[in-house]
């Protein structure tokens, strides 16, 4: 990510100055001492009554430069929180939380540290330290740090360590590393959500010093938002984990042996559509049965119907997979008597025993793509409805008998979708991409199923809420 400009700070010089200097200076803890006797803004006096008024022209001065530092204190955490919130990703979040707490505290190097591991795979996170200091970080037993001297906040407030190698009872390993770093003082503030402190935020100065007063309050609010921000980006890493885990699983399996032809699969779920879907699978009659399907809907709902889906086909296909026509009404009854909120399309073919007869059926599904030798062209069935959108639902099948060298195309909405064009011209693009497909990769059907992906997307990226499925038959 890159590193934007440091915005100032009320009461620095400079985004990093030099640390020696970050203590309260005189004036600074006059002004601290002084706050109670202040007037409010609202009823502060201007310049131009100070005489008249009988309070000294110094004093409405200060006052209007405190007014002014406390703007600019505003404006900084206002900005810092909008770098913060344009993250992402946890692993954004916290490099931005590193390098701002520097710049507010004039501090070199920071370090995150998160204290239970379902917060975040990773132990540690730094800020202006290598790989191999983080691994002597990483490398402390947990009792040389129980106190917050290098990895941990303490008991959930702010943790300062004014001299750190000069502090009684220092564990020796401890100080070891602290020298190696050059860390002679830290300040940590702790990371908490609603329950407990999940994290907690150090950053080390070459030379004992201690944060001013100004400069721990800005750093305190700035860390509560920042916390609030990682939590937020936690339970979003923990949802995309857990839907990835449930693709995995109920994703396409290993695809069966065909008599006389050879089968591959593609399977792309985009960042928030799971609802494609595509199976294969070994008949009783010797045969096999091919289907590809949508279900509407995106996200982990939309990739449970496409899994009860799945296995809705697989039981009706077993039992009367001959037919394609049965097997779609049979599917469209469950689907309407267990999801009728939902609807969806599905290709469902039969290919005999003998490896070239070919029966299909579709419902509001796009048609599959021929390929050979000689012909490039869409296979059209006769025009149907998605799965329970009418109230009565038929299809007739249709059949074909591919010649050795062809392949047959089954596909998905998603794949026309992705591309961005209309649908006629995704119609067009997908059948330019099969015409110019060499020779050598139409007699593999992997080759194949990888050429018509990257002429369509090229970058395999998918819009979100996009996912496709590709089965791709090429018979010997």
């Amino acid at each position: 990510m890159s590193t934007p400009p440091a915005p100032k700070v009320a009461g620095t010089h400079s985004p990093n100055p030099s640390p020696a200097h970050n203590a309260d200076t005189p004036a600074e803890s006059a002004e601290s001492s002084a706050d109670a006797s202040l007037p409010s803004p609202a009823s502060a006096p201007g310049a131009g009554e100070s005489r008249a008024s009988g309070i000294p022209a110094r004093a409405s001065l200060t006052l209007q430069e405190r007014l002014a530092s406390w703007l600019l204190d505003l404006s900084t955490l206002h900005e810092l929180s909008e770098r913060l919130h344009r993250t992402r990703t946890t692993e954004d979040a916290l490099g931005e939380l590193l390098r701002a707490g520097a710049v507010l505290l004039g501090a070199e190097r920071g370090l995150v540290r998160f204290t239970h591991a379902a917060a975040h795979p990773a132990r540690l996170h730094g800020h202006g330290l290598d790989r191999g200091e983080l691994g002597r970080l990483e490398a402390l037993p947990e009792e040389c740090t129980s106190h917050g001297a290098l990895l941990a906040a303490g008991t959930g407030v702010p943790v300062t360590r004014r001299d750190l190698l000069a502090e009684p009872g220092l564990d020796p390993r401890c100080a070891a590393v602290a020298r190696s770093l050059g860390c002679a003082a830290t300040y940590a503030v702790p990371l908490c959500d609603a329950e407990r402190v999940f994290a907690s935020a150090l950053w080390s100065f070459p030379v004992p010093t201690a944060p001013s007063s100004r400069q721990s309050r800005l750093l305190s609010l700035y860390a509560r938002e920042a916390a609030s921000h990682l939590v937020a980006l936690g339970a979003q890493d923990t949802a995309v984990r857990e839907t990835a885990a449930l693709r995995a699983h109920l994703g396409p399996g290993t695809l069966p042996r065909v008599p006389g032809a050879r089968l591959a699969g593609r399977w792309l779920a985009g960042p928030g559509g799971a609802g494609s879907w595509y199976e294969a699978l070994t008949l009783p009659d010797g045969g096999c049965g091919l289907a590809v399907g949508t279900a509407s809907g995106d996200g982990p709902e939309a990739l449970a119907a496409a899994a009860r889906l799945r296995g809705a086909l697989r039981a009706y296909a077993v039992l009367q997979g001959e037919d394609p026509a049965a097997v779609l009404a049979d599917l469209e009854l469950v689907l309407r008597l267990s999801e009728p909120g939902r609807s969806a399309t599905a290709l469902y073919a039969h290919l005999g025993q003998d490896g070239r007869r070919l029966r299909f059926a579709g419902a509001g599904h796009a048609p599959p793509l021929l390929i050979g030798p000689r012909r490039v062209e869409y296979l059209e069935s006769s025009v149907s409805a998605p799965l329970t959108m009418l109230s009565c639902w038929e299809a007739p099948s249709v059949e074909v008998r591919p010649e050795p060298g062809e392949s047959l195309v089954f596909y998905t909405d998603g794949l026309l979708r992705a591309t961005g064009d209309t649908t006629d011209r995704a119609f067009a693009r997908l059948h330019a991409a099969a015409a110019g497909s060499p020779l050598r990769l139409r007699r593999d059907p992997g080759a194949l199923a990888d050429h018509l992906l990257e002429r369509l997307l090229p970058e395999r990226a998918l819009p979100t809420g996009e996912d496709l499925a590709l089965l791709v038959l090429t018979f010997d």
